[in-house]
């Protein structure tokens, strides 16, 4: 039988090979270095192998009770390949994501889901979500945490509290393991997208702007995002279906911010003729500004970024997404209502109800605003 010191042993070798343990169990090196349990079974007359995870994050204690259950489930004349729905984590965390995170954005859904699949349910998901214990779920957790992810490993935590929530509510368990988790992974640390609030620092930027060689699309988007100081994606993936300049404004849908609320962004004059300008180049097109050479997607994250290094600001001094921190803080010195800048960025309102109702709040303030920072941008000419 196996111990833990001669497991640790195994070296990698040309090809895949595999040490028995006892009953079936067997522990399989791989060509990398890595370690996995495999149940050996026969089931009408053909034999194959099933996976109980990774070593050491499933210990060779905890295989050969998997495998007991296994083995319990065959004397049983049941198939160890059909598990009650339900019962394993991953079941449960699939159940889950589809009730939670398929009906919100494309994008959040398959974050979360890859988050499952690469980190988690390799190494515990095929486990009963009611017998996994706090160590257990951290020991897939700390592993993220050791590829220096510690925001995605918080993450896996967030979600997996979820599903624990989800599981004790729905039946599948009797408690949240993961509440015992709270502060055991490194915190994340914060950094702020670095950004220009000197004014004289503002006015050769918007110099170096104003004297900017490239093409028209290029050139409108970055002015667009220092008179607006949409989110980069916002920016990128505006169309225009939503620009009303019967109206002198932007409507972007619910579904394509952040807080997920509509946005309302003023037009000042000048945007305003910025993007008639425009619409005589990518008019036909969906997006305001969209990628050359590639019809119907959206420009590229990295143009505006690339734009600014090429003027000579590298990535600690200005970013795309800057232009959001230098509206804030010179709008905010400039004495405009703390609440207008607020909503003027789209920043979440802390009364979800009331926000769903006032999509609009503070609007006559935002449009007078929205004029005098594009005039206070021009004035620096």
């Amino acid at each position: 039988m196996l111990t833990d010191t001669a497991i640790k042993k195994f070296q990698p070798k040309k090809s895949r090979y595999m040490v028995a343990d006892h009953d079936g169990l067997y522990i399989s090196i791989q060509t990398n270095g890595k370690k996995f349990w495999r149940f050996r079974y026969t089931e009408h007359g053909k034999r194959s192998y099933l996976s109980l995870g990774e070593y050491p994050l499933v210990s060779l204690a905890v295989a050969r009770v998997e495998r007991d259950k296994l083995r319990l489930t065959q004397s049983e004349g049941k198939s160890v390949k059909v598990k009650p729905a339900g019962e394993s984590l991953e079941a449960v965390a699939r159940e889950w994501h589809k009730k939670n995170c398929e009906p919100k954005s494309e994008k959040y859904s398959k974050k979360i889901m890859a988050i499952f699949e690469n980190h988690i349910f390799k190494h515990i998901g095929f486990r009963p979500i009611d017998e996994l214990t706090a160590p257990e779920i951290l020991a897939p957790l700390r592993r993220i945490e050791s590829q220096g992810k510690n925001e995605t490993a918080q993450t896996a935590r967030e979600v997996l509290g979820a599903v624990y929530r989800y599981a004790v509510a729905s039946g599948y368990a009797i408690a949240n393991p993961v509440d015992a988790l709270r502060g055991a992974l490194a915190p994340v640390i914060v950094t702020h997208n670095a950004s220009l609030t000197d004014p004289v620092k503002i006015q050769g930027l918007i110099r170096a702007m104003d004297a900017l060689t490239c093409s028209a699309v290029v050139r409108s988007a970055i002015w667009f995002s220092a008179y607006c100081f949409l989110r980069p994606g916002e920016v990128r993936n505006l169309e225009w279906s939503e620009v009303f300049f019967d109206k002198a404004e932007i409507r972007i849908p619910e579904t394509k911010m952040k807080m997920r609320r509509l946005h309302i962004v003023p037009l000042a004059p000048q945007v305003s003729k910025l993007l008639k300008d425009l619409q005589s180049i990518t008019g036909q097109e969906r997006y305001v500004f969209p990628a050359v050479g590639r019809k119907g997607r959206p420009m590229s994250e990295n143009t505006v970024s690339m734009c600014l290094r090429s003027m000579g600001y590298t990535s600690d001094q200005m970013t795309a997404h800057g232009f959001r921190s230098m509206a804030s803080t010179l709008l905010n010195e400039q004495g405009w209502s703390v609440d207008a800048i607020e909503r003027q960025l789209a920043h979440v309102e802390g009364n979800s109800v009331r926000a769903a109702y006032n999509y609009a709040e503070y609007l006559p303030e935002r449009r007078k605003m929205m004029v005098a920072w594009a005039d206070w941008l021009d004035s620096l000419k």
